[in-house]
Parts: C-alpha cells; sequence; structure tokens
C-alpha cells in the first residue's frame, strides 16, 4: 500500500453466540392448568466492549416475564452476543455502529433463542416484536447529553457559593 493510501474501513462479524440463557417455570405444572392469557414483560439492554484493536463483543440481553395474574408462568433471559471486526473506522462511526447496527443484526437470534426456550418450557411459541435498536440508540444518547448538562449545571451552581 503506498503511503498515502487510507486504509480500507473493514467491518465484520465473525461470530455470533449465546453468551447466558435461562427459562424458569416457577409453577409447573398448575400454570399449565390455567387459561392462557398472559401478561407478557419485557426488559432489554445492550452493550459493547472492545477486546482488542479491532474485535468487539456486543450483546442484546432480555428478560421476559410471562404472569397469570400474580402466578408467574416463565421468566426467560436470554444474553446473545456476537464478535464483530471493526477496523479504519472512526470513533463517530463506530459508536452508532455498536449501539444500533450491531444489536439490530443481532436480534433476530435472541428472538429465536428466546422462542426456543419458552417452547421447550411447554409454552405457545413466543416472537418478540421488531425493536428499533436506532431509536434507543438516539433516545439513549440524548439522555446522556441532559444527564451531562444537568451535572455541568449543578458543579457550576455548586462553584458560585
Amino acid at each position: 500500500m503506498a503511503e498515502n493510501e487510507t486504509p480500507q474501513p473493514q467491518f465484520a462479524l465473525q461470530r455470533v453466540y449465546v453468551k447466558d440463557a435461562s427459562i424458569e417455570v416457577p409453577n409447573a405444572p398448575m400454570i399449565f392448568t390455567q387459561e392462557w392469557k398472559p401478561e407478557i414483560k419485557l426488559d432489554l439492554n445492550t452493550g459493547a466492549r472492545r477486546l482488542d484493536e479491532k474485535h468487539f463483543e456486543v450483546f442484546v440481553k432480555t428478560t421476559v416475564t410471562a404472569s397469570l395474574g400474580d402466578d408467574t408462568a416463565f421468566l426467560v433471559e436470554v444474553m446473545q452476543c456476537g464478535l464483530f471486526l471493526a477496523e479504519n473506522i472512526p470513533d463517530e462511526q463506530l459508536k452508532p455502529m455498536m449501539g444500533a447496527m450491531c444489536p439490530n443484526i443481532l436480534f433476530p437470534y435472541l428472538r429465536e433463542s428466546v422462542d426456543n426456550l419458552v417452547v421447550k418450557g411447554g409454552f405457545p411459541a413466543l416472537m418478540l416484536a421488531p425493536i428499533n435498536f436506532d431509536a434507543l440508540y438516539q433516545q439513549r444518547l440524548q439522555e446522556e447529553a441532559k444527564q451531562a448538562a444537568e451535572q455541568s449545571e449543578s458543579s457550576e451552581g455548586e462553584s458560585t457559593h
């Protein structure tokens, strides 16, 4: 490569894996005698960490709880991960890739893992609705900016007293 040539950006998904998965069915077998009209609660979290100069682990973690009245039918937790190669990508592009694009890539695998555990637990299939990780990433950026502004206001207020 000539000295004045800029290295080409590279991005690739190298591996998809389940890092953690569990299902609890605390009220079995009696829960199976009730009419199946569950209330579903979904908690979702994403994150990324740099492993070395060009490798990143990105995760999408979810906890899905199905309840029938006061009884928990099941509780499923899955941490779906991906090993990504990202080389020669500027930080301002890397952050949205790790915060939104990579979770979008991993979500179908997470959804399949959750569904498999639910079915193996003896329940009807559960397909999680699609999630807009781009919007969640933008929302997180806005919350961080708001917190930073509030912290700078409170520290300015302290220094004037």
